[in-house]
């Protein structure tokens, strides 16, 4: 079979461009890969300082909340316990003031 050494020089030259291309396409690929690499590190020390700081101001007004919370409670409790107190005695005055519960008495019998 006899082949043309201008198919031989179109194949050769077919072959270089695809693997040049090849080539070209992987290293970009690959920088691309340590690019993306060097930003994830970089924005991951950053998410992690973030992460502390802002674990540190939710626990500090956790804290803060909860003292106040229990304060409020504690106040409430109090006015609760005050009302309970002047609701009772309001219930036994009234009883005192209406008397005993009269019954009813026909007359003739």
């Amino acid at each position: 079979m006899f082949v043309s050494a201008e198919i031989v020089a179109i194949v050769i030259s077919a072959l270089g461009i695809v693997l040049t291309l090849g080539t070209t396409m992987l290293a970009g690929f690959a920088w691309c890969v340590r690019r993306i690499d060097a930003v994830d590190e970089k924005l991951s020390v950053r998410i992690e300082g973030l992460d502390h700081r802002l674990t540190a101001r939710i626990d500090k007004l956790d804290h803060r909340l909860t003292a106040r919370i229990d304060e409020l409670d504690h106040r409430l409790t109090a006015r609760i316990d005050t009302v309970i107190d002047d609701t009772t005695a309001l219930k036994i005055a009234v009883a005192r003031w209406e008397g005993p519960v009269r019954h009813l008495v026909l007359p003739g019998h």
